[in-house]
């Protein structure tokens, strides 16, 4: 959110002075998004500005008038929230983050990390409509590397502490998380459970887990600005092609393989952008 701000601020956006916000957050809990997307509405605010894919679904379900403009949401097209990446369509244009292939690119790492690890298990959360493409790539990935995918998606966040129990009992060498799961919340059971754990996303090392290789998510929310910026100065969303990521990130946390027993290979290290000790 930090990157967001700066992005607007160096737009000539300063909040107070020609920029509101109306900030809302589910916690987490997809359920309650629907309810606040209309509360926006109910507002008649500008500009509705969703972060991450279940936000994007629940702004679009709530008006096809008021401009959305999507802040790292993954896969828009397969999702169904543009029609396509150059000509969006209808209100919703912005930014997106991790796609399938990035996220299928976190099991690259495992092996790389684990070269014997034959047995991941893949959190997704089911609530979130890009699980699908997320646990599609992931079973590819799988199949070329030789790795066997136990997909879980969990219809419910608090479902995460009985799935790192059933991870454990299936004895899996590695676990990947999707982004829209409680990301502290699994770092720490990934680390109770002493299972190495991995996510699409450059906070997820930031919370204690292992190693994230993603789209620079600051950059991506500080691109989002501008997308602002152009429709406050009367573009429409339609025209706007969606943004693809230019910048990749992978960030590995030293202390969290430490405490697991683990060495990172220095060829890894030295291709880290981030290294968390």
């Amino acid at each position: 959110m930090k990157s967001f701000r700066e992005g607007l601020s160096d737009l000539g956006y300063i909040e107070g002075r020609n920029i509101l916000f109306e900030f809302r957050s589910a916690g987490g809990k997809s359920d309650l998004l629907r309810p606040l997307a209309e509360e926006l509405v109910g507002l008649k605010v500008d500009i509705i500005v969703a972060f991450q894919t279940p936000a994007g679904t629940a702004a679009k379900n709530a008006t096809r008038d008021i401009p959305i403009v999507l802040g790292a949401s993954g896969d828009p097209v397969g999702t169904g929230l543009v029609a396509s990446l150059n000509r969006p369509g209808g209100n919703v244009t912005g930014v997106t983050g991790a796609g399938g292939e990035v996220s299928a690119k976190n099991l690259e790492f495992v092996r790389e990390v684990l070269p014997t690890a034959r047995r991941v298990a893949v959190l997704a959360n089911a609530s979130d409509p890009f699980h699908k493409p997320f646990l599609e790539h992931i079973a590819n990935a799988g199949r070329t590397l030789g790795i066997e995918i136990n997909a879980m998606p969990l219809r419910r966040v608090d479902e995460i502490d009985a799935a790192f129990v059933e991870v454990e009992k299936w004895k899996a060498d590695a676990v990947i998380v999707q982004p829209t799961l409680p990301q502290k919340r699994a770092a720490d059971l990934a680390l109770r459970h002493r299972v190495p754990a991995f996510a699409p996303n450059t906070n997820f090392p930031v919370a204690g887990g292992l190693l994230s290789y993603s789209a620079d998510q600051p950059a991506l929310f500080r691109e989002s600005a501008s997308f602002i910026d152009k429709i406050l100065k009367g573009r429409k969303p339609a025209d706007l092609p969606v943004q693809l990521p230019t910048k990749f990130k992978l960030v590995v946390n030293l202390k969290t393989a430490k405490a697991l027993g683990l060495t990172i290979p220095p060829t890894l290290l030295t291709r880290a952008d981030e290294v968390i000790e």
